[in-house]
């Protein structure tokens, strides 16, 4: 009995296990269940605590003015460290120091940022006013360009003035911008009239285009045009207006193109630069494998191949395909990302502005400097013609440098002005103050 007792004890004892072990593996299946469910409703949580952190930031009275400054400052960074990179071997060629160029680059930097500084503290009457006078330099500085320029690559677009030479067609763009700008906001009760866009705006631009067109620079040009389209585009011009201008400049830019051997074999052939590789092919396939060399984080600053010799304009131009080499696709990402915040933080200050000379002048400077660094970067991948467009803040040159950064400057400016930027700077300033007369 005793042993029957026990045996049924056990049996017993092993039937009221079974269901505890039924339950407790019902209880770790369901356990991954609820910490999935946990984790996915953490990550939700973390995700939206993201989201209103960003936009929380972005609520800020000075975001566009530091999303401006910073990334104004990060590309003028870049710009120098791949001009004394893409320069130095063709520098010391020339002249047996490889910081001769980069040299002259850092001396239109530090011209250059005072004169934005001082543009951000220009008044907007005074910008004004210089909207017409500086419309008249800018014709009779391309007029003169047409007419004594030195001619350079097949374009007639460089002015020599004494010991320097400068690239008229670079300031005629900023100087546009103003007048176009101060001319719509004058008329801002009267752009339903289609008379009212276009007189004098669209004449005035088109002889612009057409003095640079007499210098053979259809790079330049096509810019102008972007800059026109773009600021009909903002103040309102009807649909059928634009078909009318995208038609008259493909026909002037094919016109244009067919004028000149070299030009037209660069259009043919930019499809598949291998096609005529040691001929017009030579730059752009030396581009792309500049870009292709440089991988995902690139070869390192300073470890460019293509730079000794086989890519031409490699610190101008064709600077974008030496930052892929050396930088990699992370770094051109980068730079066009930096492009892409300064373009949102403008559009930012010409959405919520009241003022009209400030929208159409912030969407004007946007449209000039995205167009021109998307010309550029298309140019250097082969998915544009080679037409001689430098790349904003980055490329080696003054005459398109101080232009841009003066631009950027009045942006800068209008990014201050803004109600709440200037309530904030003013306490700012106050805090400091206080701060200062407690010292004492």
């Amino acid at each position: 009995m005793p042993s029957q007792q026990r045996s049924a004890r056990r049996s017993t004892t092993g039937l009221s296990k079974r269901p505890s072990e039924r339950r407790g593996s019902v209880i770790t299946t369901a356990v991954p269940d609820s910490t999935g469910s946990r984790l996915a409703s953490l990550r939700s949580r973390a995700r939206l605590t993201w989201l209103a952190a960003v936009r929380d930031a972005l609520a800020r009275p000075l975001t566009n003015y530091y999303l401006l400054l910073g990334s104004v400052a990060l590309l003028l960074t870049i710009g120098l460290l791949m001009v004394l990179s893409s320069s130095s071997v063709e520098a010391f060629e020339e002249s047996g120091d490889s910081y001769a160029i980069v040299k002259r680059q850092l001396l239109w930097v530090v011209i250059g940022v005072p004169l934005a500084f001082v543009a951000s503290r220009l008044p907007l009457r005074l910008v004004r006013r210089m909207a017409y006078p500086a419309f008249v330099v800018s014709l009779i500085l391309l007029l003169a360009t047409a007419k004594f320029g030195v001619e350079v690559y097949g374009n007639k677009n460089w002015l020599p003035l004494g010991p320097v030479q400068i690239q008229p067609s670079e300031i005629a763009k900023f100087s546009i911008i103003i007048w176009a700008a101060h001319i719509y906001a004058n008329k801002d009760r009267r752009l339903r009239s289609l008379h009212q866009v276009l007189v004098p705006v669209v004449p005035g631009m088109v002889l612009a285009t057409g003095l640079v067109v007499l210098g053979r620079d259809l790079g330049t040009a096509l810019v102008f045009a972007a800059i026109l389209i773009g600021m009909l585009w903002v103040v309102g011009a009807p649909i059928r207006l634009f078909v009318l201008c995208l038609s008259i400049l493909s026909v002037l830019a094919l016109g244009i193109a067919a004028t000149s051997s070299e030009r037209l074999s660069r259009i043919t052939t930019f499809v598949d630069p291998f096609k005529d590789y040691h001929g017009t092919g030579w730059q752009p396939a030396h581009g792309l494998y500049a870009m292709s060399t440089g991988g995902i984080f690139g070869q390192g600053i300073g470890a460019s191949q293509q730079k000794w010799g086989a890519l031409p304009e490699a610190h101008t131009d064709f600077i974008f395909a030496v930052l892929g080499e050396e930088l990699g696709l992370v770094g051109t990402l980068l730079v066009i990302g930096l492009f892409l915040v300064i373009a949102y933080a403008t559009v930012r200050i010409a959405r919520e502005t009241k003022d009209p000379f400030v929208r159409y002048c912030s969407f004007g400077i946007v449209i000039w400097l995205l167009g021109q660094m998307m010309i550029n970067v298309g140019m250097v991948l082969a998915l544009l013609p080679v037409i001689g467009i430098p790349l904003p803040l980055v490329s080696y040159g003054g005459s398109s440098l101080l232009p841009t950064l003066v631009a950027l400057g009045l942006v800068v400016g209008f990014a201050r002005r803004e109600p709440a930027a200037a309530r904030a700077l003013a306490q700012r300033r106050r805090a400091r103050a206080t701060g200062l007369s407690a010292r004492r």
